[in-house]
């Protein structure tokens, strides 16, 4: 987390911190000096006072400081336009969506002025077009239209380019609502048997749909479910028989499902208390459900009992490695050559320190050693499974030449650095994920870029992978294959090196994509499950704004970085995608506490462990098949906020990485470094 991807998250904007008009005065000057620099701005000049764009088409866009005597200075900017709707970058800005919206540059000056005046900036507005439209489809559910039937219809409209126009709201028509009506919505409902043609309009193209409509021949229906004893969270397989009057099984007729529910509790029994589609059901409240299957006029229903999931546990502190005196970020613990174990630990905004800390015993943590890089931000740090090397990612470094750091780690008390690497890495390293031949390093938020390790004093550069129109924050190797967090691209999957698509790390292959429906798609995780044979993607939002929500949270970014800040809040949450076909993913679920904002995400032993930013530490049940909002579930095992009234901002949890380590659970909080607790059976609480 640097401070230009905390503070693009404050509108859920697509944001890059840039240097500007960059005179060769100020060729190499460091980020403090840029600062300064910026008290300086006196008016900020765009090459363009508004911009008009076609959605998928790139305009130039330069902006200029100038000082009181109109003279170009070298600045750090913030420049920041909807994260939906427009991709901005240093020079050019995209239209991702029709609209209209604005482009906004910020001059950064790491303080607030004297007088509490905002730092200087400049709005351009800028409007998106869409292309024309050549195409308009209608997709209707599985099932036949019966008379007494409703069935959900979807438009594809397409570009004359052969893009497709997102999120097309159509105007929907029925050539005769005497047969079958349609609503806004796009559900058609048969009303008796005979001809009809049902029409999506969309900017004026119409695409058209016929029907013969027959009487339904379903006399009866019979549902089916896999258990009727669970838990909450417990996912439940639902299937409904139709027959007609003869016994015969109707594949074809349309379903539709809905429960009643009846809490075990009158006084705690809650609304919308379950989910019921694509043949499962499961309950977010303990009680008695029945799951009810209508097809035309034929009904059934099946009761389902459903007790609580009691899986909580308490939380003990064991140890801290403390850390106050600047704020941490990343950690990654190891088992060391030497039998013993050990952490690295990042800081943010901490003068390119790392610290080595022993945690074999996680009672007495205690710091070993401490390296220093040229760099602000030391986001991430990483070593690979065979405790070869380490790495150190580095962001703001003095010269604007990132890159990443090696670490030998044959002495891992007290490491060493093996190398420098920072071909196609200037733009800062954010994350990195390490193998034993490989490290994946994010490039600017751009790509990433994959560096041949097995040598670690002359790494080489081996491949990259950038995809188009997108921006990337994180990566996670598994099976050869790489999965990354792509903002409002959601997922991408690639090969390098899995074998069954082709790719190498010298040569990715492209394997398939989703988009998540929150759009600020920040830290993944792949899972392979075995108890279901599934590989589920955990991925976590990150949204540093609380702008919109009831408790919109704390103007933090004035006092960001300073001792005695002001706590920080954040918004977002967990999806989990179903990638276990690439061709064909689903999100079937998502772990959200609507008050707090997700980070980064491990899972061991089908237990997720969250680190949860300002909602703290979160360890959570996903075993068996997942579904809906495993928060609503009682699937939470443990929550634990780290609160230290010394603490950079006293009493103020901003927990940023999590991982289970030797039985116990390690993570980092921004404000307070390395914390080390233990999950034990919850004592039964006496009346």
């Amino acid at each position: 987390m640097n401070v230009s991807s905390v503070a693009s998250r404050v509108t859920r904007a697509a944001l890059i911190l840039t240097s500007v008009a960059a005179p060769p005065l100020f060729a190499q000057a460091s980020p403090e000096q840029l600062a300064a620099n910026g008290l300086k701005a006196a008016r900020l000049v765009p090459s363009a006072t508004s911009l008009s764009i076609e959605a998928g088409k790139t305009v130039p866009l330069k902006i200029t400081a100038l000082d009181s005597a109109g003279k170009p200075i070298d600045v750090l900017m913030f420049k920041s336009g909807p994260r939906s709707a427009l991709a901005v970058s240093d020079s050019t800005v995209t239209g991702l969506k029709a609209g209209n919206f604005n482009v906004v540059a910020t001059v950064f000056t790491g303080r607030r002025a004297a007088d509490g005046s905002p730092p200087l900036s400049v709005t351009i507005p800028v409007k998106v077009t869409w292309p024309a439209l050549s195409r308009v489809e209608i997709t209707p559910e599985p099932g036949r239209l019966f008379a007494g039937v409703t069935l959900a219809h979807t438009v594809k409209a397409t570009h004359a380019d052969g893009s497709l126009r997102p999120n097309a709201t159509a105007r929907w028509s029925s050539s005769n609502t005497a047969i079958a009506t349609v609503d806004r919505f796009g559900n058609v409902t048969a009303v008796k048997p005979g001809a009809v043609t049902i029409s999506a309009t969309v900017d004026g193209v119409k695409g058209d749909l016929p029907y013969t409509i027959a009487a339904s021949p379903v006399a009866s229906l019979e549902v089916q479910v896999s258990q009727a004893d669970v838990r909450t969270g417990d996912v439940v397989r639902v299937k409904a028989v139709a027959k007609d009057r003869a016994g015969a099984e109707l594949k074809e007729a349309p379903i539709t499902w809905t429960f009643t529910y009846t809490p075990d509790d009158s006084i705690k029994g809650q609304g919308a208390a379950g989910d019921v589609r694509d043949g499962m059901f499961v309950a977010e409240f303990a009680g008695v459900y029945n799951v009810m299957a209508v097809s035309g006029q034929a009904t059934a229903r099946k009761a389902v009992d459903v007790r609580p999931r009691e899986v909580m546990k308490s939380v003990k502190v064991l140890g801290r490695g403390t850390v106050t005196h600047v704020n941490t970020s990343d950690f990654w613990p190891f088992t060391g050559k030497d039998g013993r174990d050990y952490a690295l630990l990042g800081t943010w905004g901490g003068d390119g320190w790392t610290y080595v800390f022993d945690i074999t015993d996680q009672t007495n943590i205690r710091k070993t050693d401490s390296i220093q890089v040229d760099a602000r931000v030391v986001n991430d740090v990483t070593v690979s499974p065979d405790a070869r090397y380490g790495v150190i990612t580095r962001e703001g470094a003095s010269n604007r030449v990132n890159g990443v750091v090696l670490l030998d780690l044959s002495n891992p008390a007290h490491p060493t650095i093996a190398s420098r690497f920072d071909e196609q890495l200037t733009g800062g390293v954010h994350n990195s994920f390490a193998t034993n031949d490989y490290l994946y390093a994010i490039s600017g938020g751009d790509k990433y870029v994959i560096i041949d390790v097995r040598d670690i004093k002359n790494p080489k550069y081996a491949g990259e992978y950038n995809h188009p129109n997108s921006r990337i924050h994180d990566v996670w190797v598994h099976d050869g294959v790489a999965y990354s967090s792509e903002w409002g691209t959601g997922v991408v999957a690639v090969d390098v090196g899995n074998g069954k698509y082709g790719g190498t790390p010298q040569k990715p292959v492209l394997v398939g994509t989703f988009p998540t429906t929150s759009g600020a798609s920040h830290e993944i995780f792949p899972y392979f499950q075995k108890s279901t044979g599934k590989v589920y993607l955990f991925l976590g939002d990150e949204v540093m704004s609380r702008k919109g929500k009831v408790w919109e949270g704390t103007d933090y970014m004035a006092t960001l970085g300073q001792a005695g800040g002001l706590p920080q809040t954040s918004a977002g949450y967990t999806a989990i995608v179903d990638f276990t076909d690439p061709k064909n993913p689903k999100q079937i679920a998502r772990y959200e506490q609507p008050e707090f904002g997700s980070h980064d995400i491990i899972v061991e032993n089908d237990v997720l462990y969250q680190a949860y930013y300002d909602g703290g530490l979160r360890v959570v049940d996903v075993s068996g098949e997942l579904m809906g909002n495993l928060a609503r579930q009682q699937r939470e095992i443990a929550v634990w906020k780290p609160f230290d009234p010394q603490g950079r901002t006293a009493n103020a949890s901003f927990v940023m990485n999590a991982m289970p380590w030797k039985g116990n659970v390690l993570f980092t909080d921004f404000n307070t470094g390395l914390w080390s607790v233990k999950l034990e059976p919850r004592n039964p609480v006496v009346p």
